[in-house]
């Protein structure tokens, strides 16, 4: 297959293109040369002519969506819209990257049927893209996953940065999920895509569900930063957040 991958440099685009690489073509769509919020890049997905592009472009701090919800509605809902249009113009599937913020968090566990609440601009953001997907595609998988980890800036580097540079940390007890390992993430989009079964999926690293201040516990344990694909182990349904 031919895939086009947008936010190719990101902790998932890069595990993306080691998991995908051996077996199909996989194009790199990235800023700044191919910015989703512009309309160019409908051009540009149409121009590769992919079989398939794999949406990761995307504004995920939580709280910069928040502080710029204009931003975080640019990037996360009309980027999106964007590269579906390149989609439907290229007559590609699409996989949509989208996240466990989509929900309220009021249940331990979220299945593809239940109805989403987002509470937060980052998750409203994501849930518009998700429509745009819905509406301009028949050939589409959703993929919603949570606390993503791997190479690059995330939850993970960050604990460990922190405490390293202040010695003690203060975590939040009250927010419960599951981390997912980019290489995990990815190897499981691999399968999916040549299922070609499309719909809502959701999608974490089976076994990991932690609290923030258990996951920060564990971080921190002589010797557990080094070797944070440690923490993988498959792919599975999605949590609470």
């Amino acid at each position: 297959m031919r895939i086009v991958v947008t936010g190719s440099r990101g902790q998932l685009g890069s595990e993306l293109h080691q998991a995908l690489g051996t077996d199909h073509e996989v194009i790199s769509l990235d800023r700044p040369v191919d910015d989703v919020t512009s309309l160019r890049i409908i051009a540009a997905v149409e121009e590769c002519q992919p079989d398939v592009v794999i949406h990761c472009a995307a504004m995920t701090n939580v709280d910069g969506c928040t502080r710029d919800p204009t931003a975080a509605y640019l990037v996360n809902a009309l980027g999106t819209r964007n590269v579906a249009l390149g989609c439907q113009r290229a007559g590609a599937e699409m996989a949509y990257i989208s996240t466990n913020e989509v929900f309220d968090g009021t249940k331990l566990s979220y299945l593809e049927f239940d109805e989403p609440n987002p509470i937060n601009t980052y998750g409203k953001s994501k849930l518009a893209g998700e429509r745009f997907v819905l509406s301009l595609l028949n050939r589409f998988y959703i993929i919603r996953t949570s606390w993503l980890f791997g190479r690059g800036n995330n939850f993970v580097r960050k604990i460990i940065s922190l405490a390293d540079a202040q010695g003690e940390l203060k975590v939040v007890t009250d927010e419960v999920s599951s981390p997912t390992y980019a290489r995990d993430l990815a190897c499981a989009i691999g399968r999916l895509l040549k299922q070609h079964v499309y719909g809502v999926y959701h999608r974490f690293s089976a076994g990991l569900d932690a609290a923030a201040s258990g996951l920060s516990g564990e971080l921190l344990r002589p010797g557990a930063g080094d070797s944070p694909q440690a923490l993988g182990g498959g792919v599975g349904g999605l949590p609470g957040g």
